[in-house]
Formats: structure tokens, C-alpha cells, sequence
């Protein structure tokens, strides 16, 4: 049996081989964008500049500072032909490709891992040179795989609007919340007392750890015509530009959203919501569930 660190050097060099596809297929996708030219909007620009595609498929690195969790958006609409969305969606199966290679390197050797932002950028010597003198430091593993949307059929109709109440929610047991207080200066007086407030709760019960999430940009797009499950409409996330297939060229009716999304909460708490709305251990983002 070849050992873990082995066998992972082994992925790299088809890692290398999955990321020159992908280069390659944002490149022919962009080839036929440039040659066709096609009906497209860009939040909150008057005209949409011939390079904004290429800029938004091949912006896959961090920047200087940036953090890890980051990406960033580009949020626009492309009237797409069918050899166009055929391209586009060659893009999305060489992204999966590489994210699923990538995660089974992660698990296999985090030392083979720890290489991959450094060693895909000098594939593409030209690429490398840009990002140095950009400062642009290394691959930015999500901006790497991020699909691009691109919807079922043609569309009458798009309305966009900011999400920003997103919230992950990880459950965890009363030792597992010590532990990880723990972890923190537990001479610190507020940690003391959050110990304090843990040591008296019932062992077996369940607490949830809660992070909040970027805002999101929601599209509700409505087809032309119902799907074959009967659907009129669907809801998605697009942090990419959106590719709808268009038989006239016609880009559909878009509402123009704010540029940057609220900074306060915009919908309303549920009734039902499980939660207690004040946090039982602030420094971790802890919460009680409500009885």
C-alpha cells in the first residue's frame, strides 16, 4: 500500500492536469463570448466592457489581506446562445473536477495540500508574473471552484435582491462548547463567567453555534414557459454572472437592486424560530435552544 504523502503527489500531478482544463475551458467560453458578443448587464454599469467576462471567470486568486472565507462577487446577466451555455457548462464539470480532487488531497496529506495554492498559478507562467506584480499571492480555492449559474430554460423576468440574513448553525454538546471555551484565556473574567453559566446546565442538553454569513445577491427568475416539473419559477444565488439561454438574443426584464446589500437585518424573526435570541456564551456565538 503507497503511503498517504505518495499517493497524494501522485493527485497533484493530475490536480495540474484537471486546472490546464479548466484554464482551457474558461478560455474557449471566452472566445466564443468575445466573438459573439452577446445581449449582457452588469449591476450598476452603464455599459458592460468587453474584458468583464474574462476578469470575472479567470479571477481566481486572493488578494493582498483578503481573507480565506471572502470571495468576490460579479453579478451580471449574459444572453446566452446554446454553443455559449454548452461552454459554460464545461467550465462547471472541470471546477467540480478539480474541487473534488483537491478535497481528496486535503484528506490524504495536508502537507501535499498546503501546496496547491502555490503550485497551480506556475502552470500558467503568464499568470504567475500577474499575480506577483498584482500582488495577487496565491489561489483562492473557492473563487477556483464556484460554478457558474446558469438556468433551465429562457426567462421573462429577473428580480434581484440582497440576502443578508444567511446563518450556518452547527449543534454542539455542553462538553464540546467547554472545550472549546477552553481554548480561550481562561483567566479573562468574561470566560470565567461563561464557564460559570455552562457548569450549570444539564449535560445532555444541546446548544447551537451560529455564523453569521456574507450577503448573498438572490435572483427569482420566472420562465418564459413552466418546466417539465411544472415550475414557473426558481430562486439562486448568483455570485457569478448568470447565463440564460436567449433564442431572440433578448436579455429579460432585470430590477436594478441597491449596490451594496443592507446593513441591518431586513426580514422579520420567525415565530418559530428555535433559537434564544440572546447568545448564552457571546465569546463563541453559542445559543440555547428555546424550550
Amino acid at each position: 500500500m503507497q503511503e498517504p504523502d505518495v499517493t497524494a503527489y501522485h493527485l497533484l500531478h493530475e490536480l495540474d492536469h484537471r486546472f490546464d482544463n479548466l484554464v482551457c475551458a474558461i478560455e474557449a467560453a471566452l472566445v466564443l463570448y468575445e466573438r459573439q458578443r452577446p445581449a449582457a448587464w452588469v449591476m450598476h454599469q452603464p455599459s458592460v466592457e468587453l474584458n468583464w467576462l474574462r476578469n470575472a471567470l479567470l479571477d481566481m486568486w486572493h488578494q493582498e489581506g483578503q481573507d480565506g472565507r471572502e470571495t468576490r462577487n460579479y453579478i451580471g446577466v449574459i444572453a446566452a446562445g446554446t454553443p455559449l451555455i454548452e461552454a459554460v457548462g464545461t467550465i462547471n464539470h472541470a471546477k467540480t473536477a478539480i474541487s473534488e480532487l483537491i478535497h481528496r488531497i486535503k484528506e490524504l496529506s495536508p502537507k501535499a495540500f498546503g501546496e496547491i495554492k502555490q503550485r497551480l498559478p506556475q502552470r500558467h507562467p503568464q499568470v504567475d508574473n500577474v499575480l506577483r506584480r498584482t500582488g495577487l499571492a496565491k489561489l483562492h480555492l473557492k473563487q477556483c471552484w464556484r460554478q457558474i449559474p446558469i438556468a433551465e430554460a429562457p426567462v421573462s423576468r429577473i428580480r434581484l435582491a440582497w440576502y443578508s440574513s444567511g446563518r450556518s448553525i452547527k449543534r454542539l454538546s455542553v462538553q464540546e462548547a467547554e472545550k472549546k471555551l477552553m481554548q480561550l484565556d481562561t483567566e479573562a473574567p468574561h470566560i470565567r463567567i461563561q464557564l460559570r453559566k455552562l457548569a450549570g446546565l444539564p449535560s445532555a442538553e444541546a446548544l447551537a453555534q451560529v455564523q453569521a454569513q456574507a450577503p448573498l445577491m438572490r435572483a427569482n427568475l420566472f420562465f418564459t414557459e413552466p418546466l417539465l416539473d411544472g415550475h414557473s419559477r426558481r430562486a439562486l444565488n448568483i455570485a457569478m454572472p448568470l447565463f440564460v439561454p436567449a433564442p431572440d438574443q433578448r436579455l429579460p426584464h432585470i430590477n436594478l437592486p441597491p449596490l451594496h446589500p443592507p446593513t441591518e437585518r431586513t426580514r422579520a424573526r420567525r415565530r418559530d424560530e428555535k433559537l434564544e435570541h440572546e447568545a448564552f456564551l457571546p465569546s463563541l456565538r453559542i445559543y440555547r435552544y428555546r424550550s
